[in-house]
Formats: C-alpha cells, sequence, structure tokens
C-alpha cells in the first residue's frame, strides 16, 4: 500500500454509534462517530497494555474508553485520564495513539493514510453521477491484493473469456486500442473498442477516438475509485478497500436514474446487484490465482497492447511508489 493518500475504507452505513473494530491497509483501526456524528479513526490499541479499543465504550467528550483500565482517549488520539492515577493528575505525552484524518461524502468514510498533512485537504469523488440517482451497495470479499482487483477492472481482454455468458456475450476478442485520456495525474478515462476478429489489424492505442462517440467509458480515480459510465443514467462505482497485503474488500455500488420515485428508485438499484455479484465472481475466480500477489511495473509478465491501461496504472503507481520513499 502506499501512504499519502485518501483511501475509501468504510461504508457510512457501516459506522452506527459504536466503536467498529477493522483492519484496513495492514492496520487495526478503529473508527467512532463524535456526538456530531464526524467519524473518528484511531490506531486499535491501547497505549497502555496493547488492548483492542474497539471492545471499549464511547465516554462524554467524544472520548472512547479502554475496556482494560478505563484510560480515555480524545479524536487526536491524546489520553485524557488514567483513572488508576487519579482524575486531577496529569497525564504523561506519551499516552496517546496514532490518529487518521477522516472524511466522509457520497455514502463512504475516507482516511488519510501518512504522516504529511493531508494533500488535498479533502479526497476527490467523481463528478458525473446524476444528483437524482439512486444506488444499492454491497461488500465482497477478495483473497487477493487491491492493486490486482483493480487491474481487473481495467482489463478489457478477458471479457468474451471470463464473462462469455454475462457482459462479453458476443464474442468480441479483438481489441482496439484501448484509448486512455489523462484528466490529471491522478485520474484517467478508458475508452474500450472490442469487436469480432475478421481478420482486420487491430487499431493502435493512439488511433481510437478519444472520447468515444458513444459517450462509454471507466474512470479510474487513484488510489482506489473506479467507475463504470454505462449511460447517463446507470453507473457503476467500486471500491478497491485494501485490507492487508493477501486481502481486498470491493465495495459495489449500482446507480440508476431512469426511475426516480422514492422508494422505487432504490429498490430497482438493489435488484440490479445479484447481477453485478455474479459478474463480479466471475473475476474473483480468476484473480485470486493471480501470481505474485501484488502487481508491479516489473512483474516478469509479458504484457501486449490490449493492456495498455495496466501498463498506464502501474506507471503510475510506481510513480507515487517513488515520491513516498517505497521501491519498486
Amino acid at each position: 500500500m502506499i501512504p499519502n493518500q485518501w483511501y475509501v475504507v468504510l461504508g457510512s452505513w457501516q459506522l452506527k454509534d459504536k466503536p467498529l473494530g477493522v483492519t484496513r491497509l495492514d492496520e487495526k483501526l478503529v473508527f467512532y462517530r463524535t456526538r456530531k456524528g464526524k467519524p473518528v479513526c484511531l490506531a486499535d490499541k491501547c497505549a497502555h497494555r496493547g488492548v483492542a479499543l474497539s471492545i471499549g465504550k464511547l465516554c462524554e467528550h467524544d472520548t472512547i474508553q479502554c475496556p482494560f483500565h478505563g484510560l480515555e482517549y480524545d479524536p487526536a488520539g491524546k489520553c485524557t485520564i488514567i483513572p488508576a492515577n487519579g482524575k486531577n493528575t496529569p497525564v504523561p505525552p506519551n499516552f496517546k495513539v496514532r490518529s487518521y484524518h477522516t472524511f466522509e461524502d457520497h455514502g463512504f468514510i475516507w482516511i488519510w493514510w501518512g504522516d504529511s498533512a493531508p494533500s488535498p485537504e479533502k479526497p476527490e469523488f467523481f463528478d458525473d453521477i446524476p444528483e437524482e440517482a439512486k444506488y444499492a451497495n454491497s461488500i465482497d470479499h477478495w483473497n487477493a491484493h487491491y492493486s490486482r482487483v483493480i487491474e481487473n477492472q481495467l482489463d478489457c481482454v478477458h471479457l468474451p473469456f471470463v464473462h462469455y455468458n454475462t457482459i462479453g456475450r458476443g464474442n468480441r476478442t479483438l481489441v482496439n486500442g484501448p484509448g486512455i485520456e489523462w484528466v490529471h495525474k491522478n485520474k484517467f478515462f478508458m475508452y474500450v473498442y472490442n469487436e469480432v476478429d475478421r481478420g482486420q489489424t487491430p487499431q493502435k492505442n493512439s488511433e481510437v477516438p478519444i472520447p468515444s462517440p458513444s459517450r462509454y467509458k471507466i474512470e479510474f480515480l487513484f488510489p482506489n475509485l473506479w467507475e463504470n459510465r454505462i449511460d447517463d443514467k446507470v453507473r457503476v462505482v467500486a471500491v478497491f478497500v485494501p485490507v492487508d497485503e493477501e486481502n481486498t474488500l470491493l465495495y459495489l455500488r449500482f446507480y440508476q436514474a431512469f426511475a426516480r420515485i422514492p422508494g422505487i428508485g432504490t429498490l430497482i438499484a438493489k435488484s440490479a446487484m445479484p447481477f453485478n455479484l455474479f459478474v463480479t465472481h466471475q473475476d474473483r475466480r480468476v484473480v485470486i490465482t493471480q501470481r505474485p500477489k501484488a502487481s508491479a511495473l516489473a512483474s516478469g509478465e509479458n504484457l501486449f497492447q490490449g493492456d495498455y491501461p495496466i501498463i498506464q496504472y502501474r506507471k503510475r503507481r510506481n510513480e507515487l511508489k517513488k515520491l513516498a520513499g517505497l521501491e519498486e
């Protein structure tokens, strides 16, 4: 995982009125909400004896109490009281836990995973989803590194093989392009032009139309957001949430804006989720077998023209790793 980035790590609906302990980015974290509803994220380990704060309780002044000896921590991770020492005794400065910046919007919770101040101050989300769209959510576990799950969603070559009886019907095995359009350094659009192979030579990446005349496109936003813009009124959004080096949670969301009646619109979105999960599981069956677990710019694989979006993803990912002081 690459530090100094905003990662979506939870759905807003998961964080209610009790502490929530989760593993994200290979760390044990505890989340809770202040009385005003703002999400708080701390390292899930009491500075005293290492007990999980997530099995503790919330107290006055927006603190979380360790269940072992009653130490309380504020949203900044500072211990505010050690009951055994008396309520008027100052707490030594070493009694603290790591705190993470959080941001909540669009039904998701982000954390800034890094030691530096957040830059940008808040994360970016997709700006072309209709405001009136209703959506439904699902969470799917993959025994795979998050980079591999991302690359699967940038791979249009696999469609007629993995999804031969669903979204890949039609035997469109020949891959023109694909086309890539960088919006800024951490966001790009992908344009797909697969067709039936009749002996023609595939168009190169530089030869396909950008943008697509059909307006169909896939969007990727570093580090872990993806959108399939099926048409003006239908979207699929995926969030690739890193659990650890070998596990990912795929947060899948289906948006529809053609039925706007409250209740009905959401019900229609929910009814689409079983099919979306079926398609996702076709992918998962294959991706969990990939080796090595994590992708890399130099991974010993033999890539070809249709892998262009994956190559672009790996190049930017490698740049981010170098900026963070990580070696490829």
